[in-house]
């Protein structure tokens, strides 16, 4: 029994051995895993922070690899160059995708295309149009690509100008050029077509990318794609040989999240600018009316979120003080009336706040109508201060010395030409010509330094005052 129980053991222990790398094979197999990052609108500080997340959590899930979706006209350079690094940093091969059909990669998409470890697009998209709209700042225009033909003219006898370059439009553009040849180079793909796509702002469709070598395959979905680069060998960072094995891998879609869509709201610039405007609106509504509460609490809020969404994005500083220093002029103007000062108010938020988005890519550029609603906004609030004082100057006079002229009041004691009186529920030292006695009721004629001038009322009206001191 003893052998027949030893050979029993060993025939299991040789089963195991044989049975577990075929299983583990097998669950290595079956475990891969293909991860969706989608990009649709414009590219900003949110897009970003999703890319750079979802290319943790495909590392921490060791995917095989992450299918970049996109379809965008463009973004921010700041956003743009975050994502390419992320790209470029990832162990885990990125495939970058345009689609569905009718989608396109222009402008920043085309750069992070070309960073991609491999790069398809569906059929009926396009890619291009990288002109660097804003890339370090407001970019007049670009430099003229072909050859200077000023000296060709004067020689011809025109009275032409010569084009002045632009400085920084030059140094821009150079280095937007510089940035795709080196990705280019990076992945083997055409750097003379992605400094066109720069330098002319040129576009091509799916299968003339594909003729020209800017891309590696054309797939109509996504499984196609898994399927046609299944078996391909890529070097992801540190120079790591990876072979794709995708044919058969579990497609899964990396939602973004409720925090980075809300950022991805708040970083709109005419949000931003909105959340500005309900912030002070709510702080000019607390500090008039105290205790209300609720408009300085939401009014910080909006405030904080709408200078949150300020440091995420590209803004011009003297724009940012312009609008300071209208948000202070109308906050003078609401516990001053001047007119000037609010005004003055008006004038400086609007043009800080046309001058705030240092932005032009597309997506971000600032709504002239929204700029319009917060004037129109601004010049309300003026306005209702000033209907303010215009009825308060019509309307009777309740505090001060003028208040005080033709109120009645009770003599309370009286001595030759002054006494004390009873007046407002208060004790007045007073004065008068005559000679009053204690009871009697008399009319206040004027107040000097905290002295009632009183006289004698030339007739009765209503009832006398009585005082229960």
């Amino acid at each position: 029994m003893q052998i027949v129980q030893a050979a029993l053991l060993a025939a299991g222990a040789a089963v195991a051995l044989v049975v577990s790398p075929l299983v583990a094979s097998a669950g290595e197999t079956s475990s891969k895993l293909a991860l969706t990052i989608s990009v649709d609108g414009a590219i900003g500080p949110a897009t970003a922070r999703y890319v750079k997340d979802a290319l943790t959590k495909a590392s921490e899930r060791r995917a095989e690899v992450v299918v970049l979706r996109m379809n965008t006209p463009g973004g921010l350079s700041t956003s743009m160059r975050e994502i390419i690094a992320d790209v470029l940093a990832s162990r885990v091969p990125v495939i970058g995708y345009v689609a569905p059909s009718g989608a396109h990669a222009a402008s920043a998409g085309t750069y992070i295309l070309y960073a991609t470890h491999i790069a398809a697009m569906a059929p009926g998209t396009n890619l291009g149009a990288a002109t660097p709209v804003q890339i370090g700042g407001p970019l007049p225009g670009l430099p003229d690509a072909g050859p200077d033909k000023s000296d060709k003219d004067k020689k011809n006898g025109g009275d032409q100008k010569p084009k002045t370059k632009d400085a920084m439009t030059a140094k821009a553009t150079n280095d937007a050029v510089a940035l795709i040849r080196s990705l280019a180079e990076l992945r083997g793909r055409n750097a003379d077509w992605g400094e066109k796509a720069v330098r002319e702002a040129e576009s091509l469709s799916a299968n003339a990318a594909l003729q020209a070598k800017v891309i590696d395959l054309v797939a109509r979905d996504q499984a196609e794609l898994l399927r046609q680069i299944d078996g391909r060998v890529v070097e992801v960072t540190g120079g790591e040989m990876r072979h794709l094995a995708t044919r058969d891998a579990t497609r899964e879609a990396i939602d973004p999240g409720w925090i980075l869509r809300f950022l991805a709201v708040i970083t709109n610039p005419n949000v931003a600018l909105i959340l500005l405007l309900v912030g002070v609106y709510g702080l000019i509504f607390e500090f008039t009316s105290p205790g209300a509460v609720a408009p300085g609490v939401v009014g910080t809020i909006c405030l904080l979120l709408g200078l949150y969404a300020l440091n995420l994005l590209p803004i011009n500083y003297a724009g940012l003080g312009l609008m300071v220093l209208g948000i202070v002029l109308l906050t003078i103007e609401v516990f001053n009336p001047t007119v000037v000062l609010g005004l003055g108010g008006i004038i400086a938020f609007v043009l800080g706040a046309i001058m705030l988005f240092d932005v032009e890519a597309p997506g971000y550029r600032v709504s002239w109508p929204v700029v319009g609603i917060t004037a129109a906004m601004f010049i309300g609030l003026v306005l209702v201060v000033l209907r303010s004082l215009r009825r308060a100057g019509k309307g009777p006079v309740r505090v001060g010395a003028q208040a005080m002229r033709g109120l009645s009041a009770e003599v309370i004691d009286w001595s030759e030409n002054e006494g004390h009186v009873f007046a407002q529920g208060e004790r007045w030292q007073a004065r008068g010509a005559e000679t009053f006695k204690p009871g009697e009721v008399v009319e206040v004629a004027n107040i000097i330094d905290l002295t009632l001038v009183v006289r004698r009322r030339p007739t009765l009206i209503g009832k006398e005052v009585r005082h229960d001191a």
